[in-house]
């Protein structure tokens, strides 16, 4: 049963079966919990990446937390605050928690704070795609900031203009449009102040292309220049990054993120769509640990458990 609930819908489950879904989700939950007391999820744990997904409205998280060795969910638990990290930290005990080499979490500082107290040895990496993050919202302030001056200025034609073209600068140079590509055209000819502050946001995604010293070279190129840019976002934003240099040159030279996390993620997101939404965040959790963490039994014929 606990793999018709990992690879097929609600209704399939209980049509097949016969029962209602409130005993598919106990099952799955006590045949999660049986496995997961079975076995040892936190024996080589060497490097985490830790991350939170939402479930539900209301701002209702969960946090998880992978293996980036294994590729498995190791532990998730409801919750957005830091008494729900704690619990992993002292769940993983002062021994376990000091073979953590590596920890590649969410940039929020209190997550950075728990990291560093229970794992003072780790190595923490900055996820490439949050930092990049920061970049597009300064880029947006900036384009923002232009558009109004635009409009009080009684330049209608050049505030349309940048109406028109606000999803360019956001995106990737490679995945722009013909369209698109026009309009950044267009801001590079009439706006050179916002083309500035683009290219810095690429430039910036470049640096996380490449690995070990080039990289850290053109981390330092790219600081050197968005300080004397005379942007005020970007110049806050290169201050921001020196803040985070250290973790984020350890992920420039280790190249670890947070991308196999984001993965784990939209897997989750999908077992709650193939189970049409979870009311009780458990459920899910037990569902995803069958699917994600390696808890779901073999079936008849098989030697291994399937994890996904």
């Amino acid at each position: 049963m606990p793999h018709l609930a990992v690879h097929t819908s609600r209704t399939a489950v209980t049509e097949v079966l016969r029962i209602a879904w409130r005993t598919v989700r106990a099952i799955c939950s006590r045949v999660a919990a049986e496995r997961g007391a079975a076995i040892d999820p936190f024996g080589s744990l060497r490097r985490i990446g830790i991350d939170e997904i939402s479930h539900e409205r209301g701002h209702r998280y969960i946090k998880v937390v992978v293996d980036h060795d294994t590729g498995r969910s190791v532990w998730a638990r409801p919750g957005h605050d830091e008494p729900t990290l704690v619990a992993f930290f002292e769940l993983l005990g002062p021994e376990r928690c000091r073979g953590i080499a590596f920890v590649s979490p969410d940039q929020a500082g209190w997550i950075a704070r728990i990291v560093a107290r229970h794992c003072p040895g780790a190595i923490r990496c900055a996820d490439p795609f949050h930092v990049v993050r920061w970049a597009t919202d300064a880029l947006d302030e900036v384009r923002r900031q232009t558009w109004n001056a635009a409009r009080r200025s009684g330049l209608v034609r050049d505030a349309k203009q940048l109406k028109r073209a606000r999803y360019a600068p956001w995106k990737a140079a490679e995945n722009l449009t013909a369209r698109q590509r026009g309009h950044l055209a267009q801001i590079q000819r009439t706006n050179r102040y916002l083309y500035r502050a683009y290219l810095l946001k690429e430039q910036l995604r470049e640096v996380f292309r490449h690995r070990g010293r080039p990289a850290l070279v053109l981390l330092e190129a790219w600081l050197s220049w968005a300080r004397r840019c005379r942007i005020p976002s970007l110049i806050a934003l290169a201050k921001r990054i020196a803040r985070h240099r250290e973790q984020i040159e350890a992920t420039l030279v280790h190249g670890l993120s947070n991308a196999l996390v984001e993965s784990v993620n939209t897997r989750i997101r999908l077992l709650t769509r193939l189970a049409f939404g979870f009311r009780d965040p458990n459920a899910l959790i037990g569902l995803a640990m069958l699917k994600l963490g390696g808890y779901c039994p073999s079936l008849p014929g098989r030697h291994s458990p399937t994890h996904g």
